[in-house]
């Protein structure tokens, strides 16, 4: 029997973790104290009653700063969070068409579709064949040129019409 492997610390390494002879120090205040022995700056981090924390490990020697580690990491997930929350998600919503679509019809679809690239997402355009439809692929065709077309101006094809099965699939993105 093996004993567990020993879990990685994920984050910065800080106060005893720190394994070097010499670090760049900056104090608590946000001054740079130059290089540092360790030791030096771990009694000077106890005296402040504050930790040790390797901000950049990359460097030689790396870059250690005296702070609340305990704030330093609520801070950091605060910024992730923020970050997260400006993400746009870039969702494909599809639009499903007939060869033989009314006018009327086609209007709304087409309104659908220019609100779709308003709030910045992908389009496909499923145009589905019945029966002896499928002998008449070039209706259907036009009809996805007809598409591209009204939306030049705000889209670009992503993805030109091509048959998928009894189906033709174009995908359109936003400019």
């Amino acid at each position: 029997m093996k004993a567990p492997p020993v879990p990685q610390k994920t984050g910065p390494r800080i106060n005893r973790d720190i394994r070097v002879k010499d670090v760049m120090l900056i104090d608590q205040e946000g001054q740079n104290r130059g290089v540092t022995e360790i030791t030096e700056a771990y009694r000077m981090a106890e005296e402040a009653g504050l930790d040790l924390v390797e901000i950049v490990p990359n460097a030689t020697p790396p870059v250690c700063k005296i702070l609340d580690y305990g704030k330093f990491r609520f801070l950091e997930q605060k910024k992730a969070a923020e970050a997260r929350k400006k993400q746009k998600v870039v969702e494909v919503k599809e639009i499903k068409l007939r060869p033989g679509i009314d006018d009327h019809d086609y209007e709304t679809k087409m309104k659908a579709v220019r609100r779709f690239f308003e709030e910045g997402d992908k389009v496909k355009v499923t145009l589905r064949f019945r029966g002896r439809e499928l002998a008449h692929q070039d209706i259907g065709y036009a009809l996805l040129t007809k598409v591209k077309a009204e939306t030049a101006a705000i889209a670009k094809v992503e993805a030109e019409p091509s048959m998928e099965g009894r189906q033709m699939v174009m995908i359109l993105a936003p400019r």
